[in-house]
């Protein structure tokens, strides 16, 4: 009886592990919960679900930088995600720090893209350029109009109809809007303050999180990521354009602008165009600052380099360090330390295909440094050279960087544009309104603007060439004819998560466990019947 029931108990244990897993690694682990930032919600949504193989249980709430950052400081949360540190929304110097010892861990880069809803006709405009002073003036209602001359210029293949801008903002405390204002705040102080006093803000208006609203017009206000993003690609909402992570974009299947540099040319948030922007970011390294690997951006607005995307940044994470807290106790530690080792070093090779960029290799030995400071922490000598990143190498230059492709020559400021889709928007038909100035595109052959990583520029991948749509389309709004329509093909582009290397090959794994089951029940139901059986064959 002893030997039925061990063979009962490793048939249970083998079942439980081949269909999830082993019940001491569950108990491993105690769940930990998060909050903050939606910008960099998706990564962490990804991330959180990857290491649950793992026993990890990672609980976060998408609720805002401004709320993550409140609900760490009071300890009702293990940790907090935000774009902005403490001290630096609305010029709050005396904004509420947590009373233990934290830290700011970066944790992925990423685009503020700026995502729309347009269409000329019928056909959905894909291929948008913005400069940064128009972008400036449509999200403070300067320009009202989808057909003003400031958009028309960087546009000059495109017939835009008169239809009215409906800019979206967030309604909440977002690390979003604090990324977006500060920006405003550095290149276009004059438009953001005019702005600002008809707000009934106080002037000069500075950096916010909570984007003022002017009565009387079409700006409206959306709470989260999912929230503005959301409102834009619903049909009904033709005209709009919203500020958002670049991430948000992929999975809508919609279109972003391209934003002009100071190169003067229009390029979208890709991993790359965001790696090379933060070769110019300025990161805080003095280990004795409360701001501790916090970013300067003024920088990466002003890059020379033709590649830059202006609207690149990074986001931190807040965790509690050299001590437990009220709320943060030791057995944690392990849980939080596990899943930041992972996110620093397996989850930066999803950052892609979420629509991220994965961290310099400096900033991830820095994140690794701040790990070893959580209470609690199985501190672990990584081999960073072993983390794959794809932004390491041998050399210790970015290699994302290093590879990103110059932009291609439509995408200079002039009378041509690139006519092939951005964002989420890249499989459709190229925008078309019956005009000859939508061409496509090739790679600069000269270097235009500085290239700090010293690298040959590699040929950007040649885009598609417009279509010229047949019959004259009506203007929604006005009433006037507008170009022809085009073509409008089925969006294929999405954020698609990766499943870890160390998963069991899904048919093995479906194997193992009919052959578990079959034990488990063979040791249940088998000895009862041939105990039967025998029982039978010894009757008279």
């Amino acid at each position: 009886m002893s030997k039925r029931r061990a063979l009962l108990a490793v048939a249970a244990v083998l079942v439980l592990f081949f269909a999830g897993q082993t019940p001491a690694m569950a108990a491993a682990y105690v769940p930990i919960n998060g909050a903050g930032s939606t910008w960099s919600e998706n990564a962490i949504r990804q991330w959180a679900s990857n290491v649950e193989q793992y026993g990890m249980r990672i609980n976060y709430d998408g609720t805002g930088s401004t709320n993550g950052r409140n609900q760490f400081a009071s300890g009702l949360t293990d940790f907090g995600v935000s774009e902005i540190p403490y001290g630096k929304d609305d010029g709050a110097a005396s904004e509420a720090r947590p009373k233990f010892p934290f830290a700011y861990m970066p944790i992925v880069a990423g685009g503020t893209s700026f995502m729309y809803n347009l269409k000329i006709g019928n056909s959905r405009v894909t291929n948008l350029r913005l400069s940064g002073d128009t972008l400036a003036k449509i999200f403070t209602n300067v320009i009202t109009n989808w057909n003003d001359p400031a958009i028309k210029a960087d546009n000059p293949g495109l017939v835009l109809p008169g239809r009215k801008i409906v800019p979206v903002v967030r309604s909440d405390g977002s690390g979003t809007t604090a990324q977006f204002t500060t920006w405003m705040v550095n290149q276009y102080p004059s438009i953001w303050n005019a702005y600002c006093a008809k707000a009934g803000r106080k002037t000069p208006c500075g950096v916010t999180s909570s984007y003022p609203l002017v009565p009387g017009t079409s700006t409206t206000a959306q709470s989260s990521s999912t929230g503005v993003s959301g409102y834009v690609s619903q049909d009904s909402s033709v005209g709009s354009i919203t500020y958002v992570e670049y991430s948000y974009a992929l999975n809508l299947h919609f279109p972003v602008a391209k934003l002009r540099n100071k190169s003067d040319y229009f390029v979208e948030p890709t991993a790359r165009s965001v790696a090379v922007a933060l070769l110019s970011a300025k990161i805080n390294t003095n280990k004795s600052s409360g701001d501790y690997l916090t970013q300067d951006l003024t920088g990466v607005y002003n890059s020379g380099d033709a590649r830059t995307y202006p609207l690149s940044s990074y986001s931190y994470m807040l965790i509690p360090v050299d001590q437990e807290n009220t709320r943060f106790k030791v057995a944690k530690g392990k849980t939080l330390g596990d899943f930041s080792y992972y996110f620093l070093c397996e989850g930066q090779q999803q950052a892609d295909q979420l629509g991220y960029s994965p961290l310099p290799i400096n900033l991830v030995q820095a994140g690794l440094d701040q790990v070893r400071r959580i209470p609690g922490v199985d501190a672990q000598n990584v081999n960073i050279a072993k983390c794959n990143n794809p932004t390491f190498s041998k050399d210790g230059s970015n290699t994302l960087a290093k590879t990103a492709p110059y932009p291609q020559t439509c995408d200079k400021v002039g009378t041509t544009q690139c006519a092939t889709g951005t964002g989420g928007a890249k499989a459709n038909t190229p925008t078309s309104n019956g005009g000859s100035k939508n061409t496509p595109g090739t790679a600069a052959t000269t270097k235009p603007g500085a290239n700090p990583s010293g690298s040959t520029p590699t040929a950007a991948a040649s885009t598609g060439t417009g279509t010229t749509g047949g019959g004259a389309a009506i203007d929604p709004d006005t009433g006037q004819a507008v170009g022809g329509t085009g073509g409008g093909g089925t969006d294929n582009a999405a954020a698609i998560p990766v499943s870890l290397s160390s998963q069991l090959d899904p048919t093995l794994k479906t194997v193992l466990i009919v052959v578990a089951c079959g034990l488990l029940l063979g040791l249940t139901v088998g000895p009862p019947l041939v105990a039967r059986m025998v029982n039978r064959g010894g009757r008279p």
